[in-house]
């Protein structure tokens, strides 16, 4: 099954070369991936440029202008763009462990949408991580990241549970399977019967209402967070917002309460 992988992006070429790096390394090869750019500068740009040259990976940036937090539409102009009946979403700063495309596209499965999760990283940690250490595999051990600034944590069960455990662990865990944006798949057709992501949704829970409105369909989460493993590289949120919070959070609740399926404000306008 080929998959289209959707990064979303902004101004974090730092962060986004050592995803980028994480995905050169992945144990599934039928993949492409979309480059969803809410309006980054030339430095990306060149970024994109040159892995898409030295990888051999198919890639498509898509762009738009700079105004403001506008996640959503650029998220919908990436599914468009996108080529394959399968789409995986994640961010522009969570690295991909080597067997994160191979997790999803084995979980996969008819009136399904895949819900993973990520290990948050220090900021310390975050810039610390190498090249070489994401190809290596180093960056998602345990031992390494307590020697290179990780306190000790239960939640390292997210990097270590293997088999049966993680099976397990997927089973027993009390978080709802939601559509999370920097981990969850699902397939195309069922993304554009909800008419995508809701572009009056700036920052917080515009991802999970898309999931809301996916399991309106019919369309159940399934649990991946201990399967399917991204680490988290820290950064400040300045387009996080009282008032946008609120407003989703508005949003979301009449979308459970009025069992919405379709946005009027998507891929599609009404």
């Amino acid at each position: 099954m080929r998959i289209s992988v959707i990064i979303c992006t902004y101004n974090k070429p730092e962060w986004l070369e050592k995803v980028l790096i994480g995905f050169a390394h992945q144990t599934y090869s039928d993949f492409e991936l979309v480059i969803a750019d809410d309006g980054s500068g030339p430095e990306t740009k060149s970024l994109i440029e040159r892995f898409r040259e030295h990888s051999g990976i198919m890639v498509h940036h898509v762009w738009q202008p700079d105004e403001g937090f506008q996640k959503s539409m650029i998220l919908n102009k990436a599914i468009l763009a996108s080529t394959s009946d399968y789409l995986v979403f994640t961010d522009d700063d969570c690295i991909p462990r080597k067997d994160f495309i191979e997790v999803h596209a084995k979980n996969a499965e008819p009136g399904r949408f895949l819900s993973g999760g990520y290990f948050m990283l220090p900021m310390s940690t975050s810039k610390k991580i190498s090249a070489d250490d994401i190809g290596s595999g180093k960056a998602f051990n345990p031992a390494w990241l307590r020697e290179n600034g990780l306190d000790p944590t239960f939640r390292i069960l997210k990097l270590t549970a293997r088999g049966l455990i993680q099976d397990l662990l997927n089973t027993i865990t009390t978080t709802k399977p939601t559509w999370n944006g920097h981990n969850a798949s699902g397939w195309k057709k069922d993304l554009i019967k909800v008419n995508g992501f809701n572009e009056k949704m700036q920052y917080g829970g515009q991802d999970r209402e898309l999931g809301e409105r996916l399991e309106n369909l019919g369309i159940r989460g399934k649990q991946i967070r201990y399967s399917a493993i991204c680490i988290h590289l820290d950064h400040a949120r300045p387009y996080k917002t009282r008032e946008s919070i609120q407003f989703n959070r508005s949003v979301r609740e009449a979308t459970r309460k009025e069992k919405k399926i379709r946005t009027e404000f998507g891929i599609l306008k009404d």
